[in-house]
């Protein structure tokens, strides 16, 4: 059985307002500090534990709300509830805290989670919902409704093309709604270090006459390999065809070889070719840096740049940081889903 302790102190769900109250008239040198809501949602049993731990890391950068929310229908019908607060030191003086409120629901949830949720956000705050895992039925349109931001990892998805598909339904009543998948967050300094690269006038001599394509991913990350050669394609304007294949503007074939392993990093390798001209971005196993290079006959350069983050709650604070509307990944999830098939 978890033990549940760190999760602070337990407390009737209809006394968490009062108890949160009386949690900050404990300590006046506690600054309660909050700019966003942020749900964290999971079906994994001891995912609220783990979450909790997340949250601390998590608020040393991002100021906010945190509700934690752990589902298991599989055991009879009960909600238990646990606030604290994640205090982190300003300038070695005063404690700027955040409050966290977990949850644990179990049996038939569906209108209890949604009610409980609702009911303790800050109202005059942004939602950013993180969930985890597989959707579920849980994940409905007035769910959504109340998002401005949701984060999702399509990595751990067994049907992609169905979970976007959902997504898309249960959005259509909210049109300002973020999506922002970890998966296409793994790629980002990939994909800038491939655009900055192409601003050498060498390498864009190569445009419009790139041949080949080499992908290196882990097997456990397919989606980010297929959404950055979704990426390469849409910003190219290659043409995809009958079973994957890829041509240029201008009618040339393009060989795309995709290469997974056990023993490299999420993304390994972005290597593009023509002729005697290849630019080239890898990344060596749990290395910190990506290698950026052109290699083009005589003329050859290298230089280094920081890697993505591989762990879940950094992607997750990166996204936090960043911001924006992710029209980009909007733009290329159409001939990404074709890819994955």
């Amino acid at each position: 059985m978890e033990n549940y302790a760190e999760l602070g102190t337990e407390v009737k769900v209809s006394d968490i307002d009062k108890e949160l109250r009386t949690l900050w008239e404990q300590d006046e040198a506690r600054t309660n500090a909050s700019l966003m809501n942020l749900v964290v949602y999971t079906e994994r049993d001891g995912g609220l534990l783990e979450n909790s731990r997340i949250i601390n890391n998590l608020t040393r950068e991002n100021a906010c709300r945190a509700i934690l929310v752990e589902i298991n229908r599989k055991e009879a019908a009960s909600l238990r509830a646990w606030i604290t607060a994640h205090c982190h030191l300003s300038h070695g003086q005063k404690s700027i805290c955040c409050e966290q409120i977990a949850f644990r629901l179990t049996g038939r949830v569906t209108g209890r989670f949604r009610n409980t949720v609702f009911s303790h956000l800050n109202s005059d705050l942004p939602l950013i919902f993180w969930w985890q895992g597989e959707l579920s039925d849980v994940f409905t349109e007035r769910l959504a409704s109340v998002m401005d931001r949701l984060i999702v990892d399509s990595s751990s998805w067994s049907d992609v093309a169905g979970s976007f598909i959902r997504i898309n339904e249960a959005v259509s009543g909210n049109s300002g709604l973020v999506v922002q998948d970890l998966a296409w967050t793994r790629c980002w300094q990939f994909r800038v270090g491939i655009a900055g690269l192409f601003d050498d006038t060498v390498a864009q001599t190569m445009l419009g006459k790139i041949s080949k394509v080499r992908i290196g991913y882990h097997s456990a990350h397919e989606n980010t390999a297929l959404q950055i050669l979704a990426w390469l394609a849409v910003q190219a304007g290659w043409k995809i065809g009958a079973n994957n294949s890829f041509t240029t503007k201008s009618g040339n074939s393009i060989c795309v070889e995709l290469e997974a392993g056990e023993e490299c990093a999420p993304l390994a390798l972005v290597e593009i070719s023509c002729d005697e001209t290849i630019v080239r971005v890898s990344r060596e196993n749990r290395s910190n840096h990506l290698l950026k290079e052109i290699d083009s006959g005589d003329y050859r350069v290298s230089s280094l740049s920081p890697a993505d983050p591989e762990a879940s709650e950094d992607l997750v604070a990166q996204q936090l940081s960043r911001g924006g509307k992710n029209s980009l990944f909007l733009k290329i999830l159409p001939a990404f889903l074709r890819l994955k098939g």
